[in-house]
């Protein structure tokens, strides 16, 4: 996963790239898929560098589980496609793949001993500090990834270190005294804050329809599939004791809790017998399959769902979206019992009226009118600046943690990045769902030993990160991307 921070400051702005290449971070976890295609294809490609599918689910696992980690396990698929999971994990599978073209360039190789040597440092593979080559062959099965895919990537991953180690760099006496400068600097500011609050927004049903026509094309109903199904059930299945115990011993590395910890069998107990009991019920869910085809017994339900619905998991939508009208899909695990279903009726997307697009209108029309009616009160601000309504700030700068007045913490901290980022002594500055009107009207160094004792090796460290950061954006200008799916 690639993120991006940026610390600023009137005379130097420093760019930190933080790369952290690991794909095998996730452990054994499982949560979270997003799948386009066969796990052989490439998706993308990226110079001469192709991206496997099994790449992508891989990178995308990762990042599922970090975000379900800060989410205290509440990140669902639906929560996940809208924060755009998927086209961050394709992101950072770009980067990695035009660092890639460049360590090819440079004739950087990774031997097949060093890819054993990382694979087996893994603490998730090991058993009394060595390679247990039965956990790490059950890992490659329960993630459906074959060997080959999977060391491909652990050799990308060492190689991107090999290449990052030859373009370290340390910094020069003229940068440091710049750098030492820069965190000294400090702002006393006179400003305004603005929100929604303080305009006068009112809504009336015609200016929504005339907002709507304007972008009917925007108001679009979601796919529909109607589907017949028949439910098999697997809660009435006996399990005895010892298939508990064997099951979990087989795959004690798939039972973890939210932070990725692997649970002892009486924590996990439950779920291993709802494993076992889908498991047995297979068979049985096969055969009433057949029957079904035969129409030897009938449907349980008929239900219409929106297209991706959360009733059946990504890798059944990707079968149900390549059926036909009357196909019958054979026996898919939803949750826990088994769903054969058939495809009744496909209902293809169309305009919206108004009447369907109202409350999603009224909340776009809403959004711009507030941001068009704010924009214009911040520069009728600026442009007559009260120092007498305004506030003064105590003297800021770039590592100010305390809250401006009328700033919630957030909101301070993304306004001191954004002031210390730009070259203007007075101006706008839009945080969040805020404007802040602000002119500085003093600025000083502080006589603090905060800069000298900014450490060296953090320097070092900013412009090593601040030379990959530029290297990467010359790499995309160098490397072009083509994309073989849609919705990356």
């Amino acid at each position: 996963m690639i993120s991006w921070m940026q610390k600023h400051n009137k005379y130097l702005i420093v760019t930190i790239w933080i790369a952290t290449i690991a794909f095998i971070g996730a452990g054994f976890v499982g949560w979270g898929s997003y799948q386009y295609g066969s796990k052989a294809s490439s998706i993308a490609q990226v110079g001469d560098i192709e991206i496997k599918q099994a790449k992508l689910d891989m990178s995308y696992r990762n990042i599922y589980q970090q975000y379900n980690q800060m989410l205290q396990g509440k990140l669902d698929d639906k929560k996940a496609k809208e924060m755009g999971l998927i086209k961050q994990a394709f992101g950072s599978l770009v980067t990695q793949a035009q660092l890639l073209n460049l360590a090819q360039e440079f004739g950087i190789i990774v031997s097949d001993t060093e890819v054993y040597n990382k694979i087996a440092s893994i603490p998730s593979f090991q058993t009394n500090n060595k390679l247990d080559e039965k956990i790490y062959r059950s890992y490659l099965t329960s993630q459906r990834l074959k060997a080959k895919d999977f060391e491909a990537i652990i050799r990308d991953e060492a190689t991107i270190e090999k290449l990052f180690s030859l373009l370290g760099s340390t910094i020069l006496p003229y940068e440091e005294q710049v750098l030492k400068s820069a965190v000294s600097v400090s702002d006393k500011i006179s400003y305004i804050v603005l929100s929604e609050n303080d305009i006068n927004l009112t809504i009336s049903e015609n200016d929504v329809k005339t907002f709507w026509e304007k972008n009917k094309a925007s108001y679009i109903t979601t796919k529909k599939y109607k589907m017949d199904i028949l439910w098999t059930e697997s809660k009435d299945t006996e399990v005895t004791e010892k298939e508990i115990s064997d099951h979990y011993a087989q795959n004690s590395f798939n039972y973890v809790d939210n932070t990725g910890k692997q649970q002892l069998l009486d924590e996990a107990k439950e779920s291993v017998i709802n494993d076992i009991k889908m498991k047995k019920s297979k068979k049985n869910a096969q055969k009433q399959y057949i029957a079904y085809k035969k129409g030897k017994i009938e449907k349980n339900e008929t239900v219409e769902v929106d297209i991706d619905n959360k009733l059946f998991s990504e890798l059944i939508w990707k079968e149900i979206k390549i059926s036909n009208v009357n196909d019958i899909m054979k026996p898919k695990a939803v949750n826990d019992r088994y769903a054969t279903i058939k495809v009744i009726e496909i209902i293809e997307p169309r305009e919206m009226n108004f009447e369907e697009a109202k409350e999603q209108a009224t909340v776009a029309f809403n959004e711009e009118k507030t941001t068009e009616l704010l924009a214009k009160l911040a520069q009728e601000k600026f442009d007559n600046f009260d120092d007498n309504s305004s506030i003064t700030s105590p003297y800021i700068s770039l590592d100010t943690s305390d809250n401006l007045n009328l700033l919630e913490k957030e909101e301070s901290l993304q306004f001191i990045q954004k002031l210390f980022t730009s070259q203007e002594r007075s101006g706008i500055i839009q945080v969040m769902n805020k404007s802040i009107v602000y002119k500085i009207i003093d600025q000083k160094i502080t006589s603090d030993n905060k800069s000298e004792n900014f450490p060296i090796e953090a320097m070092n460290q900013i412009k090593k990160q601040d030379f990959e950061s530029n290297l990467i954006e010359r790499m995309g200008k160098k490397y072009k991307t083509q994309v073989f799916v849609e919705g990356l």
